[in-house]
């Protein structure tokens, strides 16, 4: 059977990175359950379509139910600066508005509540919110024709992504999982927004992880501002051809290094710990071999994760109060974002905290 873009139908599509077999990303088996081979033999591979470039996940056969995480402090603060820039573009008008969530939980709502905007659960609002919400949708172009058919004539969609030029540009690989459709560049967005008969206006960036982009979209014909110009123009500059194909060759290099750093820090007799069960960290962490004997535990403030184990290991997740209380050596951090969050919530901690890199894993002190 052909393979279509998930956005604009094509099938003109190229493989750009290739995990091979991994679990799921959001299956959690019960802490005292053995590892199952099986658990590991789900295909992972990002293809990029010629005709739209929208990067997009190639296959998807896993059916799990992903437990909510707790919404990082990081992305609540992000999300309160990102409405209050919109509301100073003059974009917050009307009166209404509708959310299409993330499977990871978290919302805007209360932010545009505050506001005097009342939740509108059907028929069209004035402001659509979409936060990391849309790149879970198979079908993309469905996705952004539903988006535009509820954002009222003269109102605003906003949706925030994960730029793609980001994870070229520092070798995030791992924001590959299932489950994730369709990883954006702001050009491609423009594509698959003009197709709904909506055109992009203005764009913010933002540096939570590692580099996300807002835009604001409103439907019919309109010249975006410099903005727009100015992010358009960095990412033809990083999404060349040849960058795109080193994030391949970044895998085995984070892989290999982070398993030798596991290794010699066991031989030091250190006890080494993880903080953040995060989607990212599930293919990392298996492909990497991880096991109890290197990696006693990764600590998480997901409820729906604890006393569950990282799928492919035998490295149980455990809350941030069990990890203080075991008075590791070295924590890995699986998420930068987080470094401040978890430094102020666990200060006994302090300068033990070990940043995940695709370069090698790098210690840093308390922010």
């Amino acid at each position: 059977m052909t393979r279509r873009c998930r956005g604009c139908g094509e099938s003109t599509l190229t493989t750009v990175l290739d995990l091979g077999t991994v679990p799921a990303a959001d299956h959690f088996p019960p802490h005292d359950s053995l590892p199952d081979p099986a658990e590991t033999g789900h295909g992972l591979r990002m293809d990029r379509c010629d005709a739209c470039g929208l990067a997009q996940l190639a296959d998807d056969d896993t059916v799990t139910a992903e437990p909510h995480g707790v919404e990082p402090q990081a992305l609540r603060d992000q999300a309160a600066d990102a409405v209050r820039r919109v509301h100073t573009a003059g974009l917050l008008r009307g009166s209404t508005v509708t959310e299409f969530g993330s499977p990871h939980g978290g919302t805007w709502l209360p932010l545009l509540t505050e506001r005097g905007f009342t939740e509108r659960t059907a028929g069209p609002a004035d402001v659509v919110l979409d936060c990391f919400g849309i790149m879970h949708e198979p079908d993309q172009r469905a996705a952004f024709e539903a988006r535009a058919a509820v954002t009222a004539p003269e109102g605003v969609l906003l949706v925030q992504f994960h730029s793609l030029a980001a994870i070229v540009a520092q070798g995030q690989w791992n924001a590959l999982r299932h489950g994730h459709f369709a990883y954006y560049s702001l050009a491609t967005l423009q594509e698959l927004l003009r197709a709904a008969r909506m055109s992009v206006v203005t764009a913010w960036e933002f540096d939570l992880y590692g580099g996300t982009v807002l835009i604001a979209a409103r439907h019919g014909i309109h010249v975006p501002d410099p903005a727009v110009t100015r992010v358009l123009a960095a990412e033809e500059a990083t999404l060349t051809p040849a960058a795109i194909a080193a994030v391949q060759e970044v895998v085995d290099h984070h892989v290999r290094g982070l398993r030798d750093w596991l290794e010699e820090t066991a031989a030091q007799g250190k006890r080494v710990y993880a903080y953040g069960a995060a989607s990212r960290a599930v293919a990392l962490l298996a492909m990497a071999g991880a096991h109890r004997g290197l990696l006693a535990g990764v600590a998480d403030a997901s409820p729906g994760k604890q006393g569950c184990r990282m799928p492919g290991t035998d490295v149980p997740i455990i809350s941030p109060a069990a990890l203080a209380a075991a008075d590791p050596d070295l924590v890995l951090l699986t998420l930068p974002d987080l470094l401040a969050e978890v430094c102020a919530a666990l200060p006994s901690l302090d300068g033990r905290w070990i940043i995940d890199d695709p370069a090698g894993p790098r210690r840093h002190p308390s922010p």
